[in-house]
């Protein structure tokens, strides 16, 4: 690493007001500007713009070197027009952002953004981060009305006038290069690292008894860990959970199927252990404001029925995104092989984590893999999706599959849930996954640095 000079940093800080909307932006800009605030740098200053009205998240990030706070109108309920009113708005709020940086000793100004859209003309040099490029990978969700696609329009317009683009793996990188286009010497690969703390340890197994017995979490459990949107391919996980249902237990059926949906070979190898079947889904998304089976919602009740889903939770989970799922259960008839966890703070979700069989990651696109990066430090082994960032993070820590392919996921699962010869090996494999066991968010912070260094200086690497 370069010792990179320190910046004023003009920031788009209003994901952090409304994390339900976009978790994954949250959680990132969160990590982030903790690790800036851990270790401030000389002439280093923030500007955040906010929402107005909201609440002020520069609190949370106390060695933060505040340069100010700027509030923009509400735009939230405008929906697609929010795509066309906010390069407007930013660059309103950035005018003049930079003033001054220089006399308090910093090698510029840049503006950073990173909840998806970046102003027009504002004069600072642009450093944009993009953690996945759904809206032009998945046009057919996110492009459906014209305004949805005249702002995406424009946003793709935008972003080719950024100096430098942050992407989080090799395939958002390729797929920047392609979709808007962009010069891929000015897009920066900056890794993402754990966020949920390690809960590996001696007091691991009392952990682990008390939160089973808090949210009454099964002995033995699959987990998907994220936001419940169009980016994920939970309708094929569903499925596939509830045709394993009808099928024969591999404990009592031999060899559990290989990953391709035939019969194993016999030919000395490991067999199944006797195991619970059908397989247990444990679903941790953000859901609403208690997340989904909250207070109202399913999660630590007894949704135990029969494999026509006919017992499904005797009240709905609240929130939007919940409610969205909780339909989506509905129609897959997979209420009785799913269970929903309440709100869970950092070290709850840490212990879920760690004592979850496998996770599961079933995607249409993905750009930057965080749950699995955090799964793979955790030494847990992973089934999911070989699309985008995916591929390049999970190597042999994992299965790999095609998305909407129930058979072969399902195949999968049956092999992770039965097979402890493979599940050892699984496991034994992410010990040996770099950087997820090595890398952490001061790397994050110092390689992001750099990039505003390279930003405010106008220079192309």
């Amino acid at each position: 690493m370069i010792d990179t000079p320190g910046v004023r940093v003009v920031l788009d800080a209003r994901p952090l007001q409304a994390p339900e909307r976009n978790p994954t932006t949250a959680i990132y800009l969160t990590a982030l500007l903790g690790a800036f605030s851990a270790e401030p740098r000389d002439g280093e200053s923030f500007l955040l713009l906010l929402d107005s009205p909201g609440p002020d998240p520069s609190a949370r990030f106390p060695g933060l070197p505040m340069a100010g706070r700027r509030r923009l109108p509400p735009t939230r309920r405008l929906r697609a027009a929010t795509l066309t009113l906010d390069p407007f708005l930013l660059r309103a709020a950035s005018i003049g952002a930079g003033f001054g940086a220089r006399t308090t000793g910093a090698a510029g100004s840049v503006f950073h953004g990173t909840g998806g859209t970046v102003p027009l003309a504002s004069g600072l040099p642009m450093v944009v981060t993009l953690l996945d490029l759904a809206p032009w990978e998945l046009p057919a969700v996110y492009q459906r009305s014209p305004a949805e696609r005249f702002g995406q329009r424009l946003r793709a317009r935008l972003l080719r006038d950024a100096e430098r683009i942050i992407v989080a793996s090799e395939a958002t990188a390729r797929a920047t290069s392609r979709f808007l286009p962009f010069p891929r010497e000015r897009i920066h690969v900056v890794r993402l690292a754990p966020v949920l703390p390690d809960a590996r340890g001696p007091d691991l197994a009392d952990r682990l008894t008390r939160l089973r017995e808090r949210i009454r979490l099964p002995e033995r459990y699959l987990l998907f860990r994220g936001q419940y949107d169009a980016r994920k391919d939970l309708v094929t996980l569903l499925r596939a959970l509830v045709d394993l249902a009808g099928r024969p237990s591999p404990s009592t059926d031999g060899e559990p199927p290989t990953t391709d949906g035939e019969p194993r070979a016999t030919n000395g190898g490991s067999r199944a252990t006797a195991v619970p079947w059908p397989p247990v889904l444990v679903l941790a998304t953000s859901g609403g404001p208690d997340g989904p089976g909250g207070p109202d919602g399913p999660a630590g009740r007894d949704t135990s029925g029969g494999p026509d889903g006919s017992q499904r939770p005797p009240d709905p989970p609240t929130g939007s995104e919940a409610e969205a799922l909780a339909r989506l259960i509905d129609r897959a008839g997979a209420w009785p092989f799913v269970q929903l966890t309440p709100r869970l703070d950092s070290a709850d979700q840490a212990v879920l984590l760690a004592g979850a069989r496998a996770l599961v990651h079933p995607a249409l696109v993905e750009g930057s893999g965080l749950p699995v990066i955090e799964a793979l430090a955790a030494g847990v082994p992973v089934v999911a999706s070989n699309v985008g960032a995916l591929t390049e993070i999970v190597g042999k820590a994992g299965i790999l599959v095609p998305p909407e392919d129930p058979r072969r996921l399902g195949a999968a699962l049956t092999a992770v849930w039965s097979d402890e010869r493979l599940h050892a090996r699984l496991a034994r494999a992410t010990g040996k996954a770099v950087p997820a066991r090595t890398r952490t968010w001061r790397d994050v912070a110092a390689e992001t640095r750099e990039v505003y260094a390279l930003a405010a200086s106008r220079r192309r690497a």
